[in-house]
């Protein structure tokens, strides 16, 4: 019995969790566009084993999957899911933001982004449902990353984000907003010629990679840099 396949099978029906998920979809999960002759005998044997495994943990009456005429569907019934508690953490963050609550902002920030600790199925996902559901979680986890920095520079903690910016334009350089953050958080910090620096390091990544000029807001922070614009202080914390 191989322990990646049937990781990959409860895998694609988690993404999937309260939604029907197509034999098909599980095939081409396992095998892609290559199946073996006999692919849905071992889907079968796969959502067997699956069964007994979780009746081992408590699904006494094997209602966690359930076979469908289209297909199969995986029931949580309460059961702690990390992606569901992640998107809770978010939008409690997101709410106490746009209300002027930094600090509580941030601690869903902060709980959200410990519940992501690691590549998930360490990068072996590649069919479309898991290799579409890792991009997300990637970009759900980067976009916290930059609510919870800007929770911080609101509550004017430039120090503490400094070196993290650096650190994620470093490993994402073709991602606009870290330089934005990172010139916002040096002028606040009264080192304007530094975030001017990281502007033109931004325009020089940007045109030999992609040969294009910074984005409009980019743009607009630097002109508002050079003329210290007043709109460019630090809020008052509620």
């Amino acid at each position: 019995m191989s322990a990646p396949k049937m990781e990959l099978t409860l895998a694609t029906l988690l993404v999937g969790a309260g939604r029907i998920t197509t034999k098909d979809q599980l095939i081409q999960e396992l095998w892609g566009s290559g199946p073996p002759r006999r692919a849905s005998a071992a889907v079968h044997v796969y959502l067997s084993q699956l069964r007994k495994f979780l009746a081992a943990a408590g699904d006494t009456d094997g209602a966690a999957i359930t076979t469908k005429p289209s297909g199969y569907l995986l029931r949580l019934d309460g059961a702690q899911y990390d992606v569901a508690e992640f998107q809770t953490a978010m939008r409690s963050g997101r709410a106490w933001q746009h209300a002027g609550e930094y600090e509580a902002a941030l601690d869903d920030f902060e709980r959200a982004l410990s519940l992501v600790r690691g590549p998930v199925l360490d990068g072996g996902a590649e069919g479309p449902v898991l290799a579409s559901f890792t991009a997300w979680v990637e970009e759900e986890r980067l976009e916290c990353l930059e609510l919870s920095i800007e929770a911080r520079t609101a509550l004017g903690r430039h120090r503490e984000v400094t070196g993290l910016l650096n650190t994620l334009i470093a490993q994402y350089p073709l991602r606009e907003s870290f330089y934005r953050q990172l010139m916002l958080v040096l002028y606040r910090a009264d080192r304007q010629a530094e975030a001017l620096q990281v502007y033109r390091s931004a325009q020089q990544v940007l045109r030999s990679e992609l040969g294009l000029e910074p984005c409009r807001s980019l743009r607009r922070l630097h002109q508002a840099i050079l003329t210290s614009d007043q709109l460019l202080d630090l809020p008052l914390a509620s």
